[in-house]
C-alpha cells in the first residue's frame, strides 16, 4: 500500500486557497444571483421561495439558509422530462442522468457555462491527485448518459492532460493500453478498480493516483485497491443533479477527507429532520448550485450521508472537506431496530486480510417477523475460523448478530461496466447467490 503525503500545487490558486472570509463573501453574492435567477425563472423553486417569504436575492443570507425548503429527487421525476430547467431549451448544450425508478432517469441540462465550471471543478481533482499536464489519465468510466466518462474527460483537457477515453468494460484491452501507454492516472469505480488489479495479477507499475467514485467505499477497500495497483487511491464525489463528478474530491494533501468545490456547490449537513448537523457529525448532504444555470437548485437534498469539516490546518487548501461517504438514507437498514449502513459491513470485512473484496449483503425479510441480515463472503484463505471470527467482528462492530456465509470463489457476480450491487433484499423467491440458504 502507498502510504507517502505529498503536497501538490493548486490549480486554481484564487479559488482552492483563498481565505475562507472572501470565500464566504462570494458565496454570499452568488447566492443572492442564484435566488434571483430561480425567480425569474418561475415554477416549482419559484413557488417556494415566495411563499417562504423571498422576493429578491437580498432576502437571503448563508445563515438563514437553513430556514429554507429543499428539493428532493421526487420534484425531480414530478417534473419529468424536464425537470427543473430554469433557461429556454436553445441554451442547452447537453443532457445527462441518472437511472431512476420505472424507468424513469433523473435528467438534468447543462448549459455551456454548466459544462465549463464542470470542466474547471474536474481539472482540480485531477490536479489534487498529482495530474499535470504531462499525465497521461486513463479513463474507465463510462460515457454516455451517466456522468463519470465526461466529467473526467473535460477536467483533463482542462488541466491540459492527455485522457484516454477507454469508457468501461474491455478488460484485455484496458490492460493492453495500460501495458502499452504507461498512464500515470486511473480513472473508473473503486469496484473496477479491485476488478482489474485482480485482472492484471500484480502492480503494473506506471499508476501513481486513482480517482475512485459513483459508489460509497471504505478505507478498507482503499488499502485493497492501493496493493493490487500500486498507487494511491483517491475519493471522488458528484451527482448529475449538482454537476456531476467533481462536486468534492480527495487530495494527495486533504488528510483523507474529500475538498469540496464550495465556491460552486455549497453544503450543508442535516438530520433527519431537516436541521444543521455541527462538524463531525454525520448527516445528508444538501447542496446549492451558486453558478448552475441549466437546472440551478437552492438546497437539493442528495439522500448521501457525510461528515463535514474545514480545511486541514495550514494547508495550501483553504476548503471545506466532506467524509467518504458512510452510505445513503435510503440504504440504510434496520435491523431488528438497530440502524446498520452497508460500508459498516464493509469495514469490517475487508480488515480480515481472509476477505476477498466480492461480498454481498443480503437483508432476508422471508420471515418479517424475525428479519436477518446474511453476509455472504469470498475467501482469499480459508485459515481459521473465518465464519465465526466475522460473527464476532460485525456484533461487536453493529450491535447485532448476522448470519455469515463463506462462498465458493466466483459466487459473487462481477461486474465490468457500472456500479458493483453489494446489497440486496430478499423477501421470496431463489436465493440471490447460491448458497446463502446454508
Amino acid at each position: 500500500m502507498v502510504t507517502d503525503v505529498q503536497v501538490v500545487p493548486l490549480v486554481e490558486p484564487d479559488a482552492e486557497g483563498i481565505d475562507p472570509q472572501r470565500r464566504r463573501e462570494l458565496q454570499q453574492r452568488r447566492l443572492g444571483q442564484l435566488v434571483e435567477r430561480l425567480l425569474a425563472a418561475g415554477g416549482l423553486q419559484a413557488g417556494r421561495l415566495r411563499d417562504a417569504g423571498v422576493t429578491g436575492g437580498a432576502d437571503v443570507t448563508l445563515d438563514d439558509l437553513h430556514r429554507l425548503p429543499t428539493v428532493t429527487k421526487r420534484d425531480l421525476w414530478d417534473h419529468y422530462p424536464d425537470g427543473l430547467r430554469a433557461v429556454p431549451l436553445e441554451d442547452v448544450v447537453c443532457v445527462h442522468g441518472s437511472s431512476g425508478t420505472g424507468g424513469r432517469p433523473t435528467l438534468v441540462p447543462y448549459t455551456a457555462a454548466d459544462v465549463d465550471v464542470w470542466a474547471q471543478v474536474m481539472a482540480r481533482a485531477l490536479g489534487g491527485a498529482g495530474a499535470t499536464r504531462r499525465s497521461l489519465v486513463h479513463n474507465a468510466y463510462g460515457y454516455g448518459l451517466f456522468t463519470g466518462g465526461l466529467g473526467v474527460h473535460h477536467g483533463a483537457m482542462r488541466l491540459g492532460a492527455t485522457v484516454l477515453p477507454l469508457s468501461g468494460g474491455m478488460t484485455e484491452r484496458q490492460i493492453r493500453m495500460i501495458t502499452d501507454l504507461k498512464p500515470d492516472i486511473l480513472t473508473c469505480t473503486p469496484s473496477y478498480a479491485i476488478f482489474l488489479g485482480e485482472a492484471f495479477g500484480a502492480p503494473p507499475g506506471c499508476l501513481r493516483a486513482g480517482l475512485f467514485g459513483a459508489e460509497p467505499w471504505t478505507n478498507e477497500m482503499r488499502a485493497q485497491i492501493e496493493r493490487l495497483l500500486g498507487l494511491r487511491a483517491l475519493d471522488i464525489y458528484g451527482l448529475s443533479e449538482i454537476i456531476g463528478p467533481g462536486v468534492a474530491a480527495e487530495s494527495l494533501d486533504s488528510d483523507g477527507m474529500l475538498n469540496v468545490a464550495e465556491d460552486h456547490f455549497y453544503v450543508e449537513a442535516i438530520d433527519a429532520n431537516g436541521r444543521p448537523v455541527p462538524d463531525g457529525t454525520p448527516g445528508e448532504l444538501v447542496f446549492t448550485t451558486l453558478t448552475k444555470t441549466g437546472m440551478p437548485l437552492l438546497r437539493y437534498r442528495t439522500g448521501d450521508v457525510a461528515s463535514l469539516a474545514g480545511p486541514v490546518p495550514g494547508a495550501p487548501r483553504t476548503l471545506r472537506r466532506m467524509s467518504k461517504l458512510l452510505g445513503r438514507t435510503d440504504d440504510m437498514l434496520v435491523v431488528r431496530g438497530v440502524n446498520v449502513y452497508p460500508t459498516e459491513i464493509e469495514a469490517v470485512l475487508l480488515a480480515d486480510e481472509r476477505v476477498s473484496p466480492h461480498y454481498l449483503v443480503v437483508e432476508d425479510r422471508r420471515a418479517p417477523a424475525r428479519p436477518e441480515l446474511i453476509v455472504a463472503v469470498e475467501p482469499v484463505s480459508t485459515e481459521g475460523s473465518l465464519a465465526a471470527d466475522l460473527d464476532t467482528a460485525l456484533r461487536e462492530r453493529l450491535g447485532i448478530t448476522c448470519v455469515v456465509r463463506v462462498l465458493a470463489h466466483g459466487s459473487v457476480p462481477r461486474v465490468e461496466v457500472g456500479k458493483a450491487k453489494r446489497f440486496v433484499r430478499w423477501s421470496d423467491g431463489p436465493e440471490p447467490v447460491p448458497g446463502l440458504a446454508g
